[in-house]
């Protein structure tokens, strides 16, 4: 069982510059992830704007367990695992949708949108004492379900710390995101974008705030971006973002170095600096930023709207499982399949109230930055995968993370804050993965 890892042998493998080939191979570490990790955190499920009404449902992972996210009668927000309660068939293989309830494929057990069964075939053949209301035989709830600023989490642990206690300084990435729309609301829309790699999950992470690695695995792109720019402006301006996501790929080393990492307890991270006044500036000639800035002024006034425009976080992760990013409306979730095997989904928000060709290039955005046929995300899997086979020899044993090690500082909050260069979010990662896999259950 994989509770039988000894915690004295799991701190063996995680060491302050370094941590061992097995956290990325050893199919019982990956088991006790699933038990110790996405068995316990708050993890991201779906967005508010998913399920507006009554009976809007969409199916998320919840660590190991198929979950339906959906909107109760009551208005409530459940998540009910998706598994029969009589012979354990799925009840549910649409991603998303809206329905009065849920009837079972193989027997017709029906169930509503509370989990409460409702309804059973040939009643007359069971048992006198079977009772529909008989909480045993309603679909499981996820035992704790939050929202903060519409963005829904799940936690299978039945206690421990609230949602905004797990999110702690990270939070503020969600208000931003959420500040930035003219009308206060943001929707998920544009469609889905997914992948699936042959890799440990943990290797997206590592690579979200690595900024050593884009001129070097990004270099074609790189390369395409230092052609003709007008390659990338068709229409005007909707090519912008893209081709300075590309260009920022090419900074030098002081450039990187500039920057700055912080990490938290939580495990959480992001890369700050990367908007200032340079390459990934908006453009502030472009009518359609002009106009959006102007409806965010009406709303929040100048000195607000300054400072919500001037928030600069990149790659905001939040641990274990989602990645932000509130520039560029995007969203990723890192879903575990396997040991070595990982979904990434990606997709974008629009801003209420905004100029409607603004989702316009957060959808394009998407579509060169995480999609299938992205010019970026797919470097990055063929090094997941790279990486992946690499650590299938057993020599070396280790894996080094001691770049920038020394000159992290620790600030108020716990925080540890290091230069752009530093591998600190890995090391914070990495302290608050070998807390939650040693905490007593």
């Amino acid at each position: 069982m994989p509770d039988s890892i000894a915690p004295d042998a799991l701190r063996r493998l995680v060491l302050p510059d370094r941590v061992h080939r097995s956290l990325y191979t050893d199919p019982a570490i990956f088991d006790l992830e699933m038990t110790r990790i996405f068995g316990r955190c708050w993890l991201f499920l779906a967005h508010e704007s998913q399920i507006r009404a009554p009976g809007d449902f969409v199916r998320a992972r919840l660590g190991r367990e198929d979950v339906i996210v959906v909107r109760a009668r009551d208005g409530r927000i459940r998540a009910l695992v998706n598994r029969c309660t009589h012979r354990g068939a799925q009840v549910c293989q649409a991603e998303r949708g809206n329905t009065a309830g849920f009837a079972c494929p193989y027997h017709a057990w029906t169930f509503g949108l509370d989990g409460a069964l409702n309804s059973v075939p040939h009643r007359q053949s069971l048992p006198p004492d079977f009772d529909l209301k008989d909480p045993r035989l309603a679909l499981a709830a996820v035992p704790r379900v939050e929202s903060y600023r519409g963005f829904v989490f799940g936690s299978l642990a039945p206690g421990g710390e609230s949602l905004v206690e797990h999110l702690g300084p990270i939070a503020a990435v969600i208000d931003n995101v959420v500040d930035r729309a003219p009308d206060g609301e943001i929707e998920q829309a544009g469609g889905v974008a997914r992948q699936e790699y042959r890799g440990n999950w943990k290797l997206h992470h590592e690579n979200a705030n690595d900024t050593l690695h884009p001129g070097f695995v990004h270099e074609s792109s790189v390369s395409a971006a230092r052609g003709d720019p007008r390659d990338y402006a068709a229409p005007a301006y909707d090519g912008h973002q893209t081709h300075t996501q590309m260009l920022s790929n090419g900074f030098g080393v002081r450039e990187w170095q500039s920057l700055s990492l912080t990490g938290f307890p939580a495990g959480h991270s992001y890369m700050g600096g990367f908007y200032r006044g340079g390459v990934l500036s908006p453009d502030r000639d472009d009518p359609v930023w002009r106009e959006y800035r102007a409806r965010l002024v009406a709303r929040h006034g100048e000195e607000k709207t300054a400072r919500v425009l001037g928030e600069d976080r990149f790659n905001n992760l939040l641990y274990p499982n989602v990645s932000i990013n509130a520039q560029y409306q995007q969203i990723r979730v890192v879903t575990p399949l396997a040991v070595d095997r990982t979904r990434v989904t990606a997709f974008c928000f629009r801003l209420k109230g905004a100029p409607e060709a603004l989702f316009h290039r957060a959808v394009r955005f998407l579509t060169n930055l995480s999609s299938p046929a992205s010019m970026i995300l797919s470097d990055d899997i063929e090094i997941f995968e790279r990486v992946q086979g690499g650590l299938a020899n057993s020599e070396p044993e280790w894996l080094d993370q001691s770049r920038g090690l020394g000159a992290d500082r620790t600030e108020a909050g716990g925080r540890t804050v290091s230069a752009g260069l530093s591998e600190l979010p890995h090391r914070a990662q990495y302290a608050a993965w070998l807390r939650y896999m040693t905490a007593a259950a």
